[in-house]
């Protein structure tokens, strides 16, 4: 934090402090229940062709066309809610997704699926920078860092946690529905009714927050409004979101996520079904085997994380964890089911702790006035890749009997990811009207 005068260092860390005991748990709570609603169709596919008739082709295409809406709704959420306000787009957004999520329920066969899809995709999208760029207006920039970190954290939980309470639920009978129906209208209601409490919990601006003092909600804008200040005495322009769309290095940054989306999704809607072929499991014990990998991944991401910040390349590492997970990746498509899961548990360590590893980068090139804009477009272009992994495994799957020619696939786009990763130019080149300063 740069404020130099002591008493308010010490006020402004005393905000800080507030604030992120405020918000934190409360977004890491509503990021858990929103992969859930994002992930728990993989663990319907049985129950969708069973019951409804859907094969592997379109299961695979109604997965992944959740982030097409997504992606196309993303940045203009994201300005929507600098417009009206954190509190209550974000509530709005949790609405939305649940009543969608609730929705899934009651599809009837493909047309419907995919529609549902489309839809959640839409309710869901601005939820992701909109947090980010909450954080830019409640905590220096020292401290988001930190922030971001733990919010990430909620991904890792989540995936954890889906596989236990979504198997759970779908034990779940009575009324005409059946246990996968159950799933999705527990699952969806429990972010309505978490959307209430965003709505009484969470302020839009320091200055609404009554839980803090007026000292310390001067102190966190003076340090925000400072911040701004040190950037325009750099910068006579403001950066433009359109100028940097012709910067390469974005694109870059939109081909190593796609690259990252595309493993962590195809593990993830497939790996229900992996597991389902190693022995005779209930949903529940699926669910229970389902955590393994995801447990495993958290692990490695605070390792990798700590590796990363004593030993200083972040490109190096970022590159070295995509390699772990192509390995894992190739070598799931090339034995038994128990084998495939034992690769898969192999290549989380890689595909998550990517995840974590590579968003440093983009932050630390670009210009924090339109950083979450740019985050958002990277985060809706780069999560495209949660569309083309489930729709290619599903027609590969229907056409060959076999998902090993998707794992390759999944297998070389990480390796091309390492290779590119590793040796692009991940620094800001002096050009004050786009970019600032040099990445820490």
């Amino acid at each position: 934090m740069s404020s130099s005068h002591p008493e308010r260092a010490d006020v402004l860390a005393r905000a800080v402090s507030k604030v992120k005991w405020h918000v934190l748990p409360l977004f890491v709570a509503m990021f858990i229940v929103n992969y859930i609603d994002r992930v728990n169709i993989g663990f319907v596919r049985q129950h969708l062709s069973a019951d409804l008739g859907i094969g592997a082709a379109a299961y695979g295409l109604g997965a992944g066309l959740f982030f097409v809406s997504y992606a196309v709704f993303e940045v203009p959420s994201n300005m929507l809610l600098q417009r009206f306000g954190a509190k209550a787009w974000l509530t709005r957004i949790m609405i939305t997704w649940g009543l969608a999520a609730v929705g899934m329920a009651f599809v009837k066969g493909e047309m419907s699926f995919y529609a549902m899809r489309l839809v959640l995709g839409a309710a869901e999208a601005g939820f992701f920078p909109g947090v980010l760029f909450y954080f830019t207006k409640w905590l220096p920039r020292d401290e988001r860092g930190k922030a971001m970190a733990i919010f990430l954290s909620g991904s890792a939980l989540a995936s954890v946690l889906s596989g236990p309470i979504s198997g759970g639920l779908m034990l779940i009978t009575g009324l005409g529905l059946h246990g996968w129906q159950w799933m999705f209208v527990i699952e969806g209601m429990a972010s309505v009714v978490l959307a209430a409490f965003v709505w009484f919990w969470l302020d839009s601006k320091p200055r609404d927050a009554t839980w803090l003092t007026r000292e310390e909600q001067d102190a966190i804008v003076h340090e925000i409004e400072e911040e701004q200040r040190q950037r325009d005495a750099v910068h006579a322009v403001k950066p433009s979101v359109w100028s940097l769309l012709r910067d390469p290095q974005i694109v870059i940054f939109c081909l190593i996520y796609f690259s990252v989306s595309l493993t962590i999704y195809g593990a993830t809607f497939w790996l229900p079904s992996i597991i389902r072929k190693m022995g005779h499991f209930n949903d529940f014990q699926v669910g229970l085997f389902n955590s393994i990998p995801w447990i495993i991944s958290i692990a490695a991401m605070y390792l990798f994380a700590m590796l990363a910040a004593r030993f200083k390349f972040q490109q190096a590492w970022v590159s070295c964890v995509l390699l772990i997970a192509a390995l894992g990746m190739y070598a799931a498509g090339q034995g038994s089911p128990l084998f495939s899961f034992v690769a898969i548990c192999f290549a989380a360590i890689g595909f998550k702790a990517a995840s974590a590893l590579f968003w440093p980068i983009p932050q630390g090139y670009l210009d924090a006035r339109i950083t979450a804009a740019v985050l958002a477009l990277i985060n809706s272009i780069g999560n495209l890749g949660g569309f083309v992994a489930p729709a290619t495994f599903g027609f590969l799957e229907q056409k060959t009997g076999s998902i090993e020619g998707g794992m390759t696939g999944l297998a070389v786009m990480s390796v091309v990811a390492a290779a590119v990763v590793f040796f692009a130019r991940m620094t800001p080149r002096e050009k004050p009207a786009v970019l600032v300063g040099r990445a820490h």
